[in-house]
């Protein structure tokens, strides 16, 4: 496969990153089949036409349903609100497509299970929209772990905060719904610690969870009225994951001053690792050896030698982005949709992400074995 045809879906912030993803990967990497901004979906039809300008699709749509036939588009990204995800996305793989869907897969775990089920059937590849997980300085923690740099690991603590609603005079808006957003923080943050817990800790055995909404109504923007937010501010947890070892989880949306605050700590009997993704080029080690004296935290610069820093900058110190990321996982996918390896997660992997944020919201300090 020589080229791949790309239709994107939705032009906010995502959608803007997959447009420079897919624009950017085989400049970056080379060893991709060359992706074809192809067709552009956006309500109203104007903007779409202007988006597609913008971001250097060859054509535009006011409609979904044309996207996902159009026999030039090989690959729908899904970059809409949550709620239209698994509707476009089982539509997009019965129409013989490969579905780059953004997260949470759906609104709900039937819906998430639903679209897994699908994509089990499908000819199409799938991929979910995890990109924190692609970091250079994300995957070398997780080799150092399992080299047994820190020994043999005890502990694994994660948190993932943003303030986009810590200011309780913020106007109401869809995401505070279930029928439009689903879960909140969990949703929205959360699983993205999920995904980077697992990937550094192997798949999660239950959970103990608690949730709380800190701002029960928000103004209405339109007539002023208050309106019910109903779902979660912030979110904690208790992990167990399968190897017997315990974790700690919290997000929260509330949280003054953190910007994107994805911090991660795993404990090991010889020391530990401590990564967060507001400095995302940097990675830290503590290990019990050597000297006393002179023992005390590595910060490590991530640089080449940190695949695959190197395809965007060869050398250290000069640090890569958040739409970077998006550009390894787009990436990923296109190797997989030319006949390489499925990426991950697929649906199928990605839905156990979805379980455990779902267990998380529905154990009101139970126990949910997952």
């Amino acid at each position: 496969m020589d080229s791949v045809g790309i239709g994107l879906i939705g032009t906010g912030f995502m959608g803007k990153c997959h447009a420079l993803a897919y624009g950017a990967a085989k400049a970056v990497f080379g060893d991709v089949p060359t992706p074809r901004l192809e067709l552009l979906c956006e309500v109203p039809a104007e903007k779409a036409r202007a988006m597609a300008d913008q971001f250097g699709f060859a054509r535009a749509t006011g409609d979904w349903r044309t996207l996902i036939n159009d026999p030039a588009v090989d690959i729908v990204c899904i970059t809409t609100p949550n709620k239209l995800h698994a509707e476009i996305a089982i539509a997009a793989l019965e129409s013989g497509k490969h579905v780059h869907c953004e997260k949470p897969m759906a609104l709900t775990l039937d819906e998430a299970e639903t679209m897994a089920r699908v994509a089990a059937g499908a000819k199409g590849k799938t991929i979910v929209g995890y990109n924190y997980i692609r970091n250079p300085a994300f995957r070398h923690a997780r080799k150092l772990i399992k080299e047994s740099a820190i020994g043999r690991v005890i502990h694994f603590r994660g948190f993932v905060d943003e303030d986009y609603q810590a200011d309780p005079d913020l106007p109401w808006t869809w995401r505070a719904t279930r029928a439009e957003a689903g879960l909140g923080a969990l949703g929205d943050l959360g699983c993205h610690m999920i995904s980077m817990a697992v990937e550094l800790m192997g798949p999660v055995r239950s959970v103990i969870g608690d949730i709380r909404t800190v701002h029960a109504t928000r103004v209405s923007p339109d007539d002023g009225t208050p309106r019910p937010v109903e779902n979660e501010d912030i979110a904690s947890a208790i992990l167990e994951f399968d190897g017997g070892v315990q974790g700690l989880f919290s997000t929260s949306r509330s949280a003054w001053g953190r910007k994107n605050y994805m911090a991660v700590e795993v404990h090991g009997t010889q020391g530990m690792i401590c990564f967060d993704q507001e400095r995302m080029n940097e990675l830290r080690i503590y290990q019990n050896a050597g000297d006393r004296s002179v023992q005390g935290f590595t910060t490590i610069m991530t640089g080449p030698e940190h695949e695959p820093y190197g395809n965007f900058v060869p050398a250290a110190g000069h640090q890569i982005g958040f739409n970077d990321l998006k550009t390894i996982e787009a990436a990923s996918f296109l190797r997989a949709v030319a006949g390489g390896p499925d990426a991950y997660p697929s649906f199928r992997e990605a839905l156990e992400f979805e379980r455990v944020i779902h267990a998380i919201a529905s154990s009101n300090g139970r126990r949910v074995i997952l």
